[in-house]
């Protein structure tokens, strides 16, 4: 699994989780700290391509920052 963070605002977590958890078995979403709103979302690798695509449009719409974890 290919894991990446993300830190968006609190409000869009379970909505950001929706989406792309809708697209079936290509990545999960995980809530890493709900107070920091900061979210771990685990990608198949036969899918980074696929997903990070959909990850640059969700970046866009929801203000997601990809942050480097743990924080230091």
């Amino acid at each position: 699994m290919i894991k990446k963070y993300f830190k968006l605002d609190r409000k869009n977590i379970v909505l950001v989780q929706f989406i792309i958890e809708g697209y079936g078995d290509m990545a999960t979403v995980k809530t890493i700290d709900p107070q920091a709103a900061i979210i771990q979302i685990s990608i198949i690798p036969d899918y980074i391509l696929d997903m990070c695509d959909l990850i640059e449009y969700l970046k866009d719409k929801y203000k997601m920052e990809e942050i480097n974890w743990p924080l230091k």
